[in-house]
C-alpha cells in the first residue's frame, strides 16, 4: 500500500503560483512513478504531468506546458508540482497519484494509488 497526502492548495490571483507537494509512504518511492491531475466541479479528472520513478522523465500536459513543473525528491519521497501564471480555469482540485513500476503514465486508469486531493482556486 503507499498513502499519498498533498499539501500547499489555496486561493490565489490570476498570475501568481503555488506550489503543491504530495508525501508519499509505504513503498520505495523511487521505484514508483508519479502523477499530477485535476478535478474541476462537473468535469472529469484531467491529467496535468507525470513523472517517472528516477525523475529522469517528465511529461505534461499541452494546458500546462510551460507554466507547471513537477519534480520529486526520492531522499524525502515527496513529489512536487510548482505552478506559475495560474489562470482562473486551473481551478480545481487537485490529486497526485503512484503507480506500482516507475514507468511515467497518463491515464488515471494506469495510476494504483491516490491522494485525498487539495483545492486550488485562481481568482479572477
Amino acid at each position: 500500500q503507499v498513502r499519498l497526502v498533498e499539501s500547499g492548495g489555496g486561493l490565489v490571483q490570476a498570475g501568481g503560483s503555488l506550489r503543491l507537494s504530495c508525501a508519499a509512504s509505504g513503498r520505495t518511492f523511487s521505484s514508483t512513478a508519479m502523477g499530477w491531475f485535476r478535478q474541476a466541479p462537473g468535469k472529469e479528472r484531467e491529467f496535468v504531468g507525470t513523472i517517472s520513478g528516477s525523475g529522469g522523465y517528465v511529461h505534461y500536459a499541452d494546458s500546462v506546458k510551460g507554466r507547471f513543473t513537477i519534480s520529486r525528491d526520492n531522499a524525502k519521497n515527496t513529489l512536487y508540482l510548482q505552478m506559475n501564471s495560474l489562470k482562473p480555469e486551473d481551478t480545481a482540485v487537485y490529486y497526485c497519484a503512484a503507480r506500482q513500476i516507475s514507468i511515467a503514465a497518463t491515464r488515471p486508469g494506469h495510476f494504483d494509488y491516490w491522494g485525498q486531493g487539495t483545492q486550488v482556486t485562481v481568482s479572477s
